[in-house]
Order: C-alpha cells, then structure tokens, then sequence
C-alpha cells in the first residue's frame, strides 16, 4: 500500500530532475514500495529522451505521464494527483533536492491526526544557508505587516497558519481533502497557486496546518537574478486572485506597494553600507512603477 505519493512537473527540466530522483531516493526514510512517484512533463522539448533515461534508471519504480500540451503548473499537478494512489501528496518542483529523512516523521503526523489538511517545513537555499520563503503572508494582510511578519517569521520559525501559506515549491497535503476544494485551479497558469490552494483549504472548513521547522528541503534558488517580469506576473496574479474573491483590488495594490516600500528602504541601507550591489535596489524601484500603473 503506498502511503506518499510525490507529483512533480517538468517543463525542459531534464537538467534537474535526476538529481531531483536521486536525493529523494537517497533521502527516503519509508519503504520504497510505500513511495509513489509521478513525473508530469508539460511538452517540453525533449519529454521522449528524458523519459526514455528515467525508464532506464527507475523502470517501475516510477510514473510517468506526457503531457500532450502546456496546460501550466496546476493543470500539470492535477494530471498527476488524479493518477495518484497514497492518501498523502507531496507537491515538489524539479529544482528542489532532499538533504535528510522527513517522509516518516510526516505521514506519522498526517495518520495521527485526521484533521491535518497540510504540513510544511524549513526551505534552505544550500545545505547551510537558510531561505526567507518557507512561508508568506497573504497579500491580504497590510502590506507593512506582510513584510514584517514574513520576514520575522520565518526568520525565527514563527508561523500563523490563517495568515500564511507554505511556498509551492515544496508542501504535503492530504489528498482527499484536497480534492474536496477542487485540486489546483487550473485557470491560473503559473505563480500564485499556494496563496489560492491555502485559502479554499481555510474556506472550506480544512484549518489545521503544521509548519515543521526541524525538517528541512533545498529549494536552488539562489542564483537567480533579479527579475522584473517575474514580480510584475506575481503582482497581476495577485490582482486577479482578488477580483476572484470579491476583495478590494486597491487595497491588494496598496498592500503590494506598501511592501515595496520597506524592501526599498531595506536595499538602500544595505548598498549604502556598502554590503549590496544595487541591482536589487533598482529591479525595486522600477517595480515600483508598475505598482503604480495599476493603481491609476
């Protein structure tokens, strides 16, 4: 009987998803005839190739479902939850990598306790350098209070579940609850879909949530550059989650701006101490405008 199954989507991630196989076969603490292990490809480029190498390496071991369009991450996702046969799922991007055992500890908490919906744990960036994306805060919440409560939050593993999600990137939820709210909504193509999966769970009566700050992932995020295009898309999927729920769109701007006050104010400190170059200061200062563009 499998206890866990793990759903990953790949879009042209061959260059991740071995070593993303190998540290969860290297790091599983329950048997492996208890693991189910589903890849999804989005059509990506080379999806023939890379599947052919994973049958090599893993045979049966492994599921894997093509994809015959780019239907995006939560469409991806749902191929593979539908597919999946454990009571518990373990969400994971191509670009995480295990570092310790936490399967075990983690479905003993989900068979203890029926009521718990989902479970989360510490993000590193490296083996020793912690991340500040284990959770955030709502874009609900007052801006200022966003920033803050994020920041401390995970800074001292202070996590409130009503008003804080886990990152996307890395989470367990029980199958059978998360069906109830819908699985993933596949209108939304890509970012933001933790932020939309935490509030239907809470709206729909499935409240407990247990963030684990001994169990830790590596989430390889930290040679990513600065991106515009990236807050900016994060920034919309916010406003449409918005119009979604019946929330004020203004207030959801405002909070956004308000954020980006105090991390501007944050990056200049920091390049005037000289402990910063300014690259990050200006990816602010020109999301800044954006903010602005849509508050007009």
């Amino acid at each position: 009987m499998k206890r866990l199954s793990i759903i990953i989507v790949t879009y042209n991630s061959e260059k991740d998803i071995f070593d993303c196989i190998s540290s969860i076969k290297q790091w599983s603490d329950i048997p492996f005839d208890e693991l189910e292990l589903i890849i999804v490809d989005n059509n990506s480029r080379n999806t023939d190739s890379m599947f052919e190498q994973l049958r090599s390496l893993y045979g049966n071991d492994i599921v894997l479902v093509k994809n015959t369009h780019n239907g995006g991450y939560g469409q991806g996702n749902n191929m593979g939850i539908r597919r999946a046969t454990a009571p518990v799922i373990l969400i994971m991007n191509p670009d995480v990598r295990m570092m310790e055992p936490v399967f075990k500890t983690t479905l003993d908490a989900f068979e203890r306790n029926n009521s718990l919906c989902m479970y989360g744990m510490k993000q590193m960036l490296s083996a020793t350098e912690m991340s500040c994306n284990s959770f955030c805060c709502a874009y609900t919440v007052n801006g200022y209070l966003q920033t803050i409560m994020t920041s401390i939050g995970n800074r001292y593993d202070y996590y409130l579940p009503r008003y804080m999600h886990f990152s996307g990137s890395c989470f367990f939820i029980r199958k059978e609850m998360f069906e109830q709210v819908g699985l993933f909504d596949e209108t939304i193509f890509m970012y933001g879909e933790e932020e939309d999966i935490h509030y239907r769970m809470r709206k729909n009566g499935f409240k407990q949530m247990i963030y684990n700050p001994k169990l830790h992932y590596i989430h390889l995020t930290k040679k990513r550059e600065p991106n515009l295009a990236y807050e900016t898309k994060l920034l919309d999927v916010a406003i449409e989650h918005s119009r979604k729920k019946g929330y004020d769109v203004s207030k959801t701007i405002k909070n956004r701006l308000r954020n980006n006050t105090i991390l501007l104010l944050r990056e200049k400190v920091l390049v005037f101490l000289g402990k910063k170059d300014k690259r990050q200061m200006n990816l602010l200062k020109e999301f800044r405008k954006e903010i602005t563009k849509r508050l007009k």
